[in-house]
């Protein structure tokens, strides 16, 4: 759902947000023509051929013509710690904490859509170590510490810091003790630890036995293309202080070599250890972000 959250941000909170964004992707979803996931039945299933047809809801079926079965909090079979990088470099482009926000909102509606269908979430917070972490509950109560933890990211930006994503991701693979979907919003922008030591810590939750998804977040036009304005910058890294000033012209063929160079790497990385990545463009709509976990989540069926 493409939305004007700079508009609305100043007068609903992150949790009306979520729903706004996860309602309007149910339907579109229902108005599309590829019914390829149910999310419409948060608390039934499709019925299987051969089971008992003691649990059918012959309400659904008669509105329908479809069999689906209901669904029981025990039937929960989904366990997911959303991991949001909360370093500086995420608070690019400065004047609206990008990447950050965008982030936090997609979080948000994530952790919405996973209680939506009765599944446990949790909630890290990292830059250069764990700032934040919950268990994973799947109780309205716990959503609503995790939109308070959200929430309060969002309005207190903190001192500067730095990333360290390596041994962050040791230390949840670590402390989650069962098999889980880690989904991670970061950057990847990493002052620390080199592509070598992150891929240990990714190989770690895998070996773990949980799955994972990675938002790679970035501003396309900027950090990608850099595409901006031929005219005197003075470009500042967020998270050292470091200062240059430049004309654009005359280092984009050089960046944009060296920042292409990183990303496939960092591609091909997760291919071979089979870990879904996703290209996050913080210009683009939130249904890229829920779609994303859906086909996750079928997969993990």
């Amino acid at each position: 759902m493409k939305v004007d959250l700079n508009q609305v941000r100043e007068f609903v909170n992150i949790e009306f947000l979520a729903k706004q964004l996860v309602e309007g992707f149910i339907t579109g979803l229902h108005k599309s023509p590829y019914h390829g996931f149910s999310v419409e039945f948060a608390e039934h299933r499709l019925y299987n051929t051969g089971e008992s047809t003691r649990h059918i809801d012959w309400k659904v079926y008669a509105k329908t013509d479809k069999l689906f079965v209901k669904r029981y909090e025990e039937e929960t079979n989904l366990r997911c710690q959303i991991v949001v990088d909360n370093s500086s470099s995420m608070r690019y482009p400065k004047e609206s904490n990008g990447k950050l926000q965008f982030s936090i909102y997609g979080a948000a509606a994530l952790a919405y859509l996973l209680q939506k269908q009765r599944d446990a979430v949790g909630l890290t917070t990292f830059s250069d170590q764990i700032e934040h972490q919950t268990p994973i509950k799947s109780t309205s109560s716990h959503l609503n510490k995790v939109f308070i933890t959200l929430e309060n990211l969002l309005q207190n930006p903190g001192e500067a810091k730095s990333t360290n994503v390596a041994p962050v991701l040791h230390e949840i693979a670590e402390k989650i003790h069962k098999r889980s979907l880690i989904i991670i919003f970061s950057d990847m922008f990493d002052q620390q630890s080199d592509l070598a030591e992150i891929f240990k810590a990714l190989q770690h939750l895998k070996h773990n036995k949980h799955e994972v998804l990675l938002f790679h977040v970035t501003d396309h036009q900027t950090e990608y293309h850099f595409d901006f304005e031929e005219r005197p910058y003075e470009f500042i890294d967020l998270e050292s202080g470091e200062k240059l000033k430049i004309q654009p012209s005359q280092i984009k063929d050089s960046y944009r070599d060296q920042v292409g160079d990183y990303y496939h790497n960092l591609k091909v990385r997760c291919g071979q250890l089979k870990i879904d990545l996703i290209e996050a463009d913080i210009r683009s709509d939130y249904n890229h972000i829920l779609n994303s976990y859906l086909v996750k989540r079928a997969k993990m069926r």
